[in-house]
């Protein structure tokens, strides 16, 4: 079944004006859950309340505030919020070409996919396979709903191109903010048997289709068996053994990673070092520490 559309517009850079159509690139599979009343089961309703008035209030009665001071608002009728908005033209204006290793991950927000809309069959694969030879995405502005939306546009598929929306700079926080903790040293053992880990665990490619949400899975197979009467079980989670000992930690995981490369049919990994070997790596640095805080 050939995908819908939900929106028409332009891509413009230069004089250059593309016609497209907008695709829903991925959607939330997700379960959800209906509020019920336990007395009768029937479906919620949300109300909205006034604590000041005590009482029930209808939509027809409210009006959006900003507070631009604690428990201070400035009002806005829907007339003058829709003379803010940007015009609703669903065009995206491309104001540079970046390399796409320049564009921060963390920004990323939504993707939609991009088909030529009539006409624009053409300028849209030229548009594709040019930023494809020169390793570039496209940067702009996308005007709609009634927001002037950042972008990224990049070849996507053979001939194909999909959109990014992105987060603006001052929605991101700093990555500053984040406790990294005290600084520790990494003995060149330890770092040997993670990047032995790193290796057995890299593929050449990424298959998403072995993913799965188990999560999902779960609760659709327990609404298959309360549909049929039946009494769901849990099966109680098993604890998980906390390893406090960094390298005994890597050599354990690396154990695991070879047992589960063999069971798939993959070439084991390199062997770890052997505890011995590493005891008397570390054992010289460790002596070292102890005299120097002695001596400090």
């Amino acid at each position: 079944m050939a995908a819908r559309a939900i929106a028409s517009g332009t891509i413009s850079f230069g004089l250059v004006a593309i016609p497209i159509k907008l695709f829903t690139a991925a959607s939330s599979e997700q379960v959800r859950f209906n509020m019920l009343h336990s007395k009768c089961g029937g479906r919620m309703k949300q109300q909205y309340f006034c604590p000041v008035d005590d009482e029930i209030v209808e939509r027809a009665d409210i009006v959006k505030g900003y507070e631009y001071s604690r428990g201070q608002f400035v009002r806005f009728t829907d007339e003058e919020l829709k003379a803010l908005e940007a015009q609703r033209t669903n065009a995206i204006e491309i104001s540079e070409f970046v390399p796409l290793a320049e564009v921060d991950l963390v920004q990323l927000e939504k993707t939609y996919y991009l088909g030529p809309d009539k006409g624009g069959d053409k300028p849209y694969r030229l548009l594709s396979q040019c930023m494809r030879e020169q390793g570039v995405v496209a940067v702009g502005r996308w005007y709609a709903r009634g927001k002037e939306q950042l972008v990224i546009i990049r070849p996507y598929g053979e001939d194909g191109l999909c959109l990014h929306q992105l987060y603006y700079s001052n929605e991101v926080r700093a990555f500053d903010d984040v406790d990294l903790g005290a600084k520790q040293s990494v003995s060149d053992i330890e770092r040997e048997l993670a990047l032995k880990l790193i290796e057995q665990l890299t593929r050449a490619t990424f298959d998403a289709k072995k993913y799965e949400d188990g999560y999902e899975g779960r609760v659709r197979r327990a609404v298959d068996e309360k549909v049929a009467g039946q009494e769901i079980t849990i099966a109680p989670e098993a604890p998980r053994a906390q390893i406090i000992d960094l390298f005994e930690a890597l050599k354990k995981s690396l154990a695991d990673a070879s047992e589960k490369a063999s069971n798939d049919g993959q070439a084991a990994p390199l062997k770890p070092p052997k505890k011995a070997e590493a005891d008397g790596a570390s054992a010289p640095a460790k002596r070292t520490r102890k005299k120097k805080s002695a001596g400090g």
